[in-house]
C-alpha cells in the first residue's frame, strides 16, 4: 500500500506463548513503510514483544526489529525445549496443543494450589531472564526513538506502575509476567511486583497522553467475549483468567471513551483523547486455544501462532488500511451503554 505515512501507536497484550500471534501481527506491521510507530505500550508476552521491537528497531530499522524478533521466539522456543511441561502423548495425537493432560503440567499446577513458588522455587529460576539478556541490549533500549510503556502490578497496592524506556531492564520485564502461582514476586528498588496484566493488559492512557500519534492498533490475544459458558474445571479457571487480566483494560477504554465525549477537541490534552482513534487485530483461532497452551513454546506451535498473526494482520490491512489516520475501526462507545 503506497500512501504518505501515518504515526501510530500499538498496545499488546499479554498471553504467554500466545505472544507468538502479536510477533506475527508485528511481522506484518512492519512490511507496511507508511506505518511509522512511535509507541508501544505492552504487558507480560506484551512487553516482551515490545522491548525486542524497540531494541531492533533501534539497531537496524524495520527489518532489524523483524529479525530481533525472530531471534526472541526461536531462542525461547529453544529454552521450552528443556521444560518438563511437554505435551502428552495424549494431547500430540489428538493434534491438541494444550497441556491438559501433561503429568508434568499436572503436577505443577496442583503444587501452585498447595505451595507458592517460594516453597518450590526457592532459587527464583526463570529461564526468560537468560533469553532476555542474549536478546536486549537494555543500555541500547533506554535511547530507543519509540516509546515504550511497560506495566507491572505493584503487590502492595494492587496499582500499576508503569516503566518507560530507561527504567527498563529485565527485572522489569520479567515483573510484568510476573505469574504469582508459578514465580516469586520480583523486586525493583525494593518493592514487589507481579504480572501487569492485574493492573492493565495493556495500559492505554500513557499513549494518549505522552505520545503524538492519534491512532492506536490494539492487538488482542485474550477473547473478552464467549459464547458458551465454561462447564469443566479447566475452562472455569482459562475464563476466569480471561476476565481477570480484561477487566482493568475494559475499564479503562470505558473511561477514554467518556472522555472522549466530554474532552475539547480544540487544544490542550482534551485534544489527544478527543482526536483518538481505536483500531483492533484479533484472531478467532485465540479463543479455542486452552488456558495451559499459554505455557507450550514448542516451534511447532510458536511458528503456528506466528502464521495466524501474519494472517489476521493482512486481514487487518486490507479491510482497515485506509481507515487509519482517518477513523476509528472499532467503537469504543457501546462500552457506556453497559452497566
Amino acid at each position: 500500500m503506497n500512501r504518505e505515512p501515518v504515526v501510530v501507536d500499538l498496545a499488546l497484550q499479554g498471553g504467554g506463548s500466545h505472544g507468538a500471534f502479536t510477533w506475527g501481527v508485528l511481522d506484518r506491521l512492519l512490511e507496511e513503510e507508511w506505518l511509522n510507530i512511535v509507541a508501544i505500550s505492552g504487558t507480560s508476552a506484551g512487553a516482551m514483544n515490545a522491548a525486542v521491537f524497540a531494541d531492533g528497531w533501534t539497531a537496524g530499522g524495520a527489518n532489524g526489529a523483524r529479525e530481533a524478533l525472530d531471534k526472541y521466539w526461536r531462542h525461547v522456543s529453544r529454552a521450552a525445549a528443556f521444560s518438563p511441561l511437554q505435551r502428552s502423548p495424549l494431547d500430540r495425537l489428538m493434534g491438541r496443543w494444550t497441556l491438559d493432560t501433561s503429568p508434568a503440567y499436572i503436577f505443577t499446577d496442583l503444587m501452585s494450589r498447595l505451595l507458592s513458588p517460594y516453597d518450590f522455587n526457592p532459587l527464583d529460576f526463570n529461564p526468560l531472564r537468560q533469553v532476555l539478556a542474549e536478546n536486549i541490549d537494555f543500555e541500547r533500549l533506554a535511547r530507543s526513538p519509540i516509546k515504550l510503556f511497560i506495566t507491572a502490578t505493584t503487590v502492595r497496592t494492587g496499582r500499576g506502575r508503569i516503566f518507560r524506556n530507561a527504567e527498563i531492564t529485565a527485572d522489569v520485564l520479567l515483573a510484568s509476567a510476573c505469574l504469582p502461582t508459578m514465580f516469586r514476586a520480583v523486586e525493583i528498588d525494593g518493592e514487589p511486583y507481579w504480572d501487569g496484566g492485574f493492573a492493565g493488559n495493556p495500559t492505554m492512557t500513557p499513549l494518549i497522553r505522552e505520545s503524538d500519534a492519534h491512532d492506536t492498533i490494539f492487538v488482542q490475544i485474550n477473547p473478552t467475549e464467549r459464547t458458551d459458558a465454561p462447564r469443566s474445571a479447566s475452562e472455569i479457571l482459562n475464563r476466569l483468567n480471561e476476565i481477570s487480566f480484561n477487566s482493568a483494560l475494559m475499564k479503562e477504554l470505558r473511561m477514554i471513551a467518556m472522555l472522549r465525549q466530554i474532552a475539547d477537541p480544540g487544544s490542550g490534552e482534551g485534544a489527544s483523547w478527543a482526536k483518538m482513534r481505536a483500531h483492533r487485530v484479533m484472531s478467532d483461532m485465540l479463543a479455542q486455544l486452552g488456558a495451559s497452551s499459554k505455557l507450550n513454546a514448542e516451534w511447532e506451535f510458536v511458528s503456528m501462532l506466528h502464521a495466524e498473526g501474519r494472517r489476521a494482520a493482512e486481514e487487518f490491512i486490507d479491510r482497515f488500511g485506509n481507515d487509519i489516520g482517518k477513523r476509528s475501526t472499532i467503537d469504543l462507545d457501546f462500552l457506556l451503554t453497559e452497566c
